[in-house]
């Protein structure tokens, strides 16, 4: 049985950076259902968000509109197996992930069920995925130091505001998550508690990726889901930071366009809710289970491009 009981939905926080390098060439993405569909569209037997094999990049003349890169990236930049390859080296998990970011990040409904079995999940046409739940144990369900409600870039390097009882003196969040943890990724949601602060936003993102990949630890950017700024500045940053520092990017955005209300409540802050049930098109007419979703497909491609490539 799924649990079906509401839960308060936390807000999306997610922000990014400026300047571009090289990057992949996004292959086309498929359509989960238009909003003008029924339900009984949605396709639940083939991967919605394919991901390539090849770890070759082909850089761009001219940066891809952040609009339109793929929901999960096609390839790994060398980089950032080079980075993965100094992680193993400095004595990181290859099997553990940190959630670095806002209430978003530290939700109970964000991944959670997938540590506690599958009574609490129904992966459908995408039982392949289990694999990679398997692989990960222990990381899904974890509390994360480095995430909170109301959490920003400020917080999440500010020695003050880390956990008494598990940090060390002068330790930031950020820093007693990876000596605790030792992860050899970490998924990064922010951007909405800072969407008026920008510069502030982008000085303490670089800071975050510079020490994550000091620490060998891979960074996943992902953009997100509501548009507060107006414009859509902020993930345009994002996008421009993941080019820069050559990071994956989780475009969430992407895929929650052919929801209905692009998958945000009336707020248009907030994803709206239900279950992990990936086999229900009702429930998958919701934000929530896409944001799970694609974050088991991402989890999935980082496997298979990084740590399978490096045995």
């Amino acid at each position: 049985m799924f649990r079906k009981e509401l839960l308060s939905l936390m807000s999306v926080f997610l922000f990014g950076i400026s300047a571009c390098a090289g990057q992949t060439i996004p292959h086309p993405l498929p359509t989960p259902f238009s909003l003008n569909s029924s339900p009984e569209a949605l396709p639940t037997q083939t991967l919605l968000f394919p991901t390539s094999t090849s770890t070759s990049t082909i850089p761009a003349a001219t940066p891809i509109p952040w609009q339109e890169r793929d929901v999960i990236p096609a390839t790994i930049s060398p980089h950032m197996l080079e980075v993965y390859q100094r992680g193993m080296e400095l004595g990181n998990n290859p099997h553990a992930f940190s959630r670095i970011g806002d209430g978003n990040a530290s939700a109970e409904w964000f991944l959670t069920d997938f540590d506690r079995g599958t009574s609490y999940y129904n992966l459908g046409g995408y039982e392949s995925l289990q694999a990679t739940i398997d692989f990960f144990h222990g990381s899904f369900a974890r509390k994360n130091i480095s995430a909170g409600r109301g959490f920003n870039t400020l917080i999440i390097l500010d020695p003050s505001k880390a956990d008494k009882q598990l940090c060390e003196l002068n330790e930031t969040p950020l820093v007693c998550e990876l000596r605790i943890n030792k992860p050899a990724f970490a998924l990064i949601l922010m951007g909405t508690n800072q969407v008026w602060r920008p510069d502030e936003f982008e000085q303490g993102m670089r800071e975050i990726l510079d020490m994550l990949i000091a620490h060998g630890v891979i960074p996943v950017l992902s953009t997100k889901a509501d548009n507060l700024e107006g414009d859509g500045r902020i993930n345009a940053v994002i996008a421009a930071l993941a080019d820069e520092y050559q990071v994956p990017l989780w475009n969430f955005w992407r895929a929650l366009q052919p929801l209905p209300e692009h998958g945000l409540q009336t707020d248009n802050e907030h994803i709206t809710w239900a279950g992990n049930d990936f086999s229900d098109p009702v429930n998958m007419q919701n934000g929530w289970p896409w944001r799970n979703l694609s974050a088991l497909q991402l989890l999935d491609m980082l496997k298979k491009q990084v740590v399978d490539v490096a045995e």
